[in-house]
């Protein structure tokens, strides 16, 4: 079990738990204290309608470590 300090600060890492395909959105949600859903809906309208999403979320997946439990 990991002691969580207060004063640390955050690090964003690629979720294990709450992952879809490769744990960016939940990494992020967690980072960020929002829901995981709001963030996989940002990336999906950015794919859509500008085409970047995809992009973004490949280059996120090769740069964002993984979180080990």
């Amino acid at each position: 079990m990991e002691i969580m300090d207060p004063y640390a600060p955050k690090r964003l890492k690629r979720s294990v738990r709450d992952k879809m395909i490769g744990g960016v959105c939940g990494g992020l949600a967690n980072y960020f204290d929002v829901d995981a859903t709001l963030i996989r809906l940002a990336f999906a309208f950015a794919a859509i309608f500008a085409g970047t999403g995809v992009l973004a979320y490949l280059i996120m997946w090769i740069i964002i470590p993984q979180q080990f439990e």
